[in-house]
């Protein structure tokens, strides 16, 4: 089989993580509904580089156009307890694969589940599982959100530098910090 046929097969098979409260299964198009409802929250938005404010039509159906799709170059997971009595949708998960065997990690909770270790536990169970097979994983967060940079300290990431990326939401360039994980 042609190298590029296995790959499609691989991302087209995108695996469900296990987590203690939670699992990270693929997203789904019923989704969109929960997804459009907590993006759509400035907060959520101006925590993100992607994300705008206010959220326009077909956004989500977009991005989960993009990440379902056979071709991908990003996978995507939601944070689901409903197998835990919880809540079906509480945030996203993501890797885009960069060259040399690296991903760039990225994420978002729902502000009603703030604070309650679901960052750092979905984070923590993407590390460990490594679907993308990556040696090196890179995260930014924005300098303004500590809370997002802890929960990659905890999970074994190490500082790299401060940067910049400009956040659609907020319609300006702001500082971040970088961070990688070596595998």
């Amino acid at each position: 089989m042609k190298a590029e046929t296995l790959l499609a097969q691989r991302r087209a098979q995108q695996m469900t993580i296990p987590a203690e409260r939670f699992e990270l299964r693929p997203p789904r198009r019923s989704d969109a509904g929960l997804i459009s409802h907590y993006v759509a929250d400035r907060r959520v938005a101006e925590n993100t580089t992607s994300i705008p404010h206010p959220l326009p039509p077909g956004v989500v159906d977009a991005f989960l156009t993009r990440v379902t799709a056979p071709e991908r170059t990003e996978d995507a997971w939601v944070i689901d307890a409903s197998a835990h009595d919880g809540d079906e949708v509480m945030g996203l998960i993501g890797l885009k694969r960069m060259d040399r065997d690296q991903s760039e990690l990225g994420y978002w909770v729902a502000p009603a589940f703030w604070n309650a270790g679901i960052a750092s536990e979905g984070v923590a169970a993407l590390v460990q599982a490594n679907p993308h097979g990556a040696r090196t994983l890179f995260a930014s967060v924005f300098q303004d959100n500590p809370a997002s940079a802890r929960v990659l300290i905890h999970s074994g990431f190490q500082y790299l530098g401060d940067a910049e990326s400009y956040c659609v939401a907020r319609g300006t360039t702001v500082p971040t910090w970088t961070y990688l994980r070596r595998m």
